[in-house]
């Protein structure tokens, strides 16, 4: 069988090729996507990460591939409807930083509530030991709220506990057993955002959770509230956030995601991709303010990268390449 592997890095290299000492493997550390479409297309299995994007312009271009293996728990880089029509099978890693992302989540909120980010800056510019503008907030005794009780939400409600946060929970599938063990009571959304002085978010994005947070909902949260994302960006409308941010209804925001978020890294994108959508150029300029505000921390899509998750994503990824070829199915998204 013929497979590419894209967005690799150099220790991943002799994983792959040890793994599949029969097939044709071809390895790249590019991303494939509308402007980046490969230069070989007789690929059976093409493997990306969350860079990439899989459109139709990028699969005509992979004219015998049957399955495309995303290192990734997300696969909205991927036109699910495109890959139905030509029986593309898409193989996803349903879990494999749970824990990874709940201890980044935490490292945002303390970072938010007590300024730790400001604090280390002030002390590399200017040497300064004034602790205006410093004080922080504690965790012990406030409400967390927290959206999406999959994997990760419960990982992130096992830390919480450690701190003496109060959990609440929202999920249109809720865990009774979990909340009775962890003494987690689950709400409506706008129980949860009135009552919560930390709003974290953990659930998927798809069609349901597009801006589950947005401008009709956003003014019921708790005034003061922190609100953290490490989810995906489109769960939250950005011109609300900035509203709430802006009028005090969220006193700060720490975000590992955005709307448009390849956009925010170079503005050159927007010239060789052509004319922008006005929707995706409304969106960039609403993260660069997002970015120059003070109680906003953004980070770049890093909260699965840890050595011990990555290593179990691509070995997920492997394992699901070799159920395919021995026609077994594994972790495939249903289309």
């Amino acid at each position: 069988m013929k497979i590419a592997f894209y967005e690799i890095e150099g220790w991943e290299e002799k994983i792959i090729q040890e793994n599949f000492p029969k097939d044709e493997v071809f390895i790249s550390h590019e991303k494939v996507g509308p402007l980046n479409l490969p230069n070989q297309n007789n690929f059976e299995v093409v493997s990306i990460f969350v860079n990439s994007k899989i459109d139709k312009k990028v699969l005509d271009s992979f004219p015998k591939v049957r399955l495309i293996a995303t290192r990734s728990t997300g696969f909205d880089h991927i036109d699910l409807e495109a890959c139905k029509a030509r029986d593309i099978k898409i193989a996803y890693v349903p879990g494999y930083g749970d824990n990874t992302v709940a201890e980044f989540t935490f490292g945002l909120l303390l970072n938010l509530t007590r300024k730790i980010y400001e604090s280390i800056g002030q002390m590399k510019e200017t040497g300064s030991f004034s602790l205006l503008g410093m004080r922080g907030t504690d965790l012990k005794g406030k409400t967390m709220g927290v959206i999406g009780t999959g994997r990760i939400g419960k990982e992130v409600i096992k830390i919480a506990k450690g701190f003496g946060l109060g959990i609440v929970a929202f999920d249109p599938k809720p865990d009774i057993n979990f909340a009775a063990e962890n003494k987690v009571r689950y709400l409506s959304l706008d129980e949860l955002l009135g009552s919560s002085d930390i709003i974290t978010i953990h659930c998927p994005y798809n069609a349901s959770t597009h801006y589950l947070i947005n401008q009709k909902n956003i003014s019921k949260i708790k005034r003061g509230a922190y609100l953290i994302n490490t989810a995906r960006g489109g769960i939250v409308e950005t011109e609300a956030l900035i509203e709430a941010l802006s009028k005090g209804i969220l006193a700060g925001a720490a975000l590992d995601v955005l709307e448009e978020e390849g956009d925010t890294k170079d503005e050159l994108n927007l010239l060789r991709g052509g004319h922008p959508r006005e929707a995706a150029l409304k969106t960039m300029l609403e993260n660069h303010i997002l970015m120059k505000m003070v109680n906003v921390l953004i980070t770049p899509h890093n909260a699965f990268n840890s050595n011990e998750a990555l290593l179990r994503i691509l070995s997920h990824t492997l394992e699901n390449i070799h159920c395919f070829e021995e026609g077994i199915e594994r972790n495939l998204v249903k289309i």
